[in-house]
């Protein structure tokens, strides 16, 4: 009988246990990774210029998802298509927050669009998306305004001049493989971005700005600036170390331009307020928002400093990339003659001499937009931008605790050796099947995926594509003399985004 007690009693326990460890959360588990020094962490392990591509040879040793300490930040790294798209599509909100990035909280005080997180951030990407759409962006509207705006570079590149009545050389030809002898002068890479920054600021304002605008000169060399200031070491070291920074005024100069670029925005958004009365027509994304701040906003969401800080993501976001995009496309055909032969050959068979291209002919130009998408993979434009985990997050196996700052790599699955057959390699084939049609990939992400992919991705893919084809019916892409092709510098320059270094191409014009 006292055995058959005690073998109820221990039943009983085990059952309690069971139900107890049933009720209690999983434990949170940390990636492996290298151990970390003190103070440093695993810093040393990162060059400072490269950091992307020490990080993916990292995940060679560790694996897909493992961690790494920035000074003393434990941070979470995903590396690789898989890993990357299961964090990015498959967790929903849980991985939806930016962690508190010490440069961007100084500068924008939680708001705007790119490193807001919550409530302000769903408010302000929802509010971003409608307007948008509403302006036309995907449409005919906005295809219209790149176009025009195409007229206006074509006409700036014309004053370079060149040597005339150049036909396309055959891509299979060995005129492709030598450089032309252009007559006019060579012209710098950095003016094909102003088409683009053009289009961002019409959008935004209502309105073009002459290219000798002194406020548009300012406000690109502005931009400039400050993007070439984010990507220094100085404010690196800043984010990782805020206090020593804060001593040592690493972040003084980025905050005095940005302070300058603000001054710029008042004046325009003050210039629009007058026009703009609630219920009237909406012309421009500032438009919008004076409207919105004069409606029901309780919460001060559009609030003028809020209203300031959404202009300055759309400002430097909307005119970086895609100018930076539209410059390397240009410079990767000019090193490549046989691609550009082949991109001119299609566009002079497909719209001919006269006709402008149209957002709809990207269908019927495969091998224009398999350069166009190969361009953007290969140049990994912006490696990445941290997340956080919104709530107790599992991944890749791992439970993380809520606050873990996580960097997608994106650089690891535009390079994935399992998801592209020469990853290191500019090589178009990469979006064409062997009868010549353009395929889409499920591992091109340049613009991100999952709540946080690029607001702007609809409009940055009409753009590209209409002035990359327009500037290819119009010109021959060549070095500067005395430069051969493979010689061009296509090493990214020191900046927040991986953008071309300086320097010029000769544009000549043909047929």
């Amino acid at each position: 009988m006292a055995l058959l007690l005690l073998g109820l009693l221990v039943l009983l326990g085990l059952w309690g246990l069971l139900r107890a460890s049933a009720r209690s959360p999983p434990a949170l588990r940390w990636p492996p990774g290298p151990h970390p020094l003190p103070f440093l962490g695993n810093l040393h392990l990162l060059r400072v210029s490269q950091q992307d591509r020490s990080l993916m040879e990292l995940s060679e040793r560790y694996g897909p998802v493992f961690t790494v300490h920035l000074g003393s930040q434990k941070t979470v790294v995903l590396s690789g298509y898989e890993a990357v798209r299961e964090a990015l599509v498959g967790t929903g909100q849980e991985l939806a927050d930016r962690p508190p990035i010490p440069i961007f909280q100084l500068i924008q005080q939680g708001g705007g669009i790119f490193f807001s997180s919550g409530a302000r951030w769903r408010a302000a990407r929802q509010f971003t998306v409608r307007v948008l759409h509403g302006l036309g962006v995907g449409q005919g509207p906005v295809a219209d305004k790149v176009l025009q705006e195409l007229t206006y570079l074509l006409g700036q590149l014309d004053s370079y001049g060149g040597e005339q009545g150049l036909g396309p050389p055959s891509p299979v030809s060995p005129a492709c493989l030598k450089p032309f002898s252009p007559a006019g002068r060579p012209f710098p890479l950095a003016l094909l971005g102003w088409a683009p920054s053009n289009v961002t600021f019409a959008l935004l304002f209502g309105q073009r700005f002459d290219y000798q605008d002194p406020m548009f000169v300012s406000l690109l060399g502005l931009i400039d600036e400050v993007m070439v200031l984010l990507g220094s070491p100085s404010l690196q070291l800043f984010n990782i170390y805020p206090r020593l920074g804060t001593l040592l005024q690493l972040h003084r100069p980025v905050l005095r331009k940005i302070e300058e670029v603000r001054v710029i925005l008042r004046t325009l958004l003050q210039a629009r307020g007058p026009s703009t009365p609630w219920g009237g027509p909406v012309q421009s994304y500032v438009d919008a928002l004076i409207q919105q701040s004069q409606g029901d906003d309780h919460e001060g969401l559009f609030a003028e400093d809020n209203a300031v800080a959404c202009v300055l993501d759309m400002v430097m976001a909307g005119t970086e990339t895609t100018s930076a995009t539209l410059q390397w496309a240009i410079l990767l055909m000019a090193k490549y003659p046989g691609v550009q032969g082949r991109v001119q050959e299609e566009l002079g068979s497909v719209l001919g001499p006269g006709r402008l291209p149209r957002p709809e002919d990207q269908r019927v130009l495969p091998y224009t937009n398999a350069v166009l998408h190969e361009v953007q993979r290969y140049i990994t434009l912006l490696p990445h931008v941290p997340r956080c985990t919104a709530a107790d997050t599992q991944l890749g196996g791992y439970l993380l605790p809520k606050g873990t700052p996580v960097i997608p790599l994106l650089t690891s699955v535009l390079l994935d050796k399992t998801q592209w057959e020469t990853p290191d390699q500019f090589n178009p084939g990469h979006f064409l099947d062997a009868d010549g049609h353009f395929v889409k990939r499920a591992a091109f992400l340049p613009f991100s995926a999952g709540r946080r992919v690029c607001v702007g991705e609809s409009l940055a893919r009409a753009e590209l594509f209409l002035l990359f084809a327009g500037l290819l019916q119009r010109y021959h892409l060549l070095p500067p003399p005395g430069i051969s092709p493979a010689a061009l510098d296509t090493t990214p320059a020191p900046a927040f985004t991986m953008r071309p270094r300086a320097q010029t191409l000769c544009a000549v014009p043909w047929p």
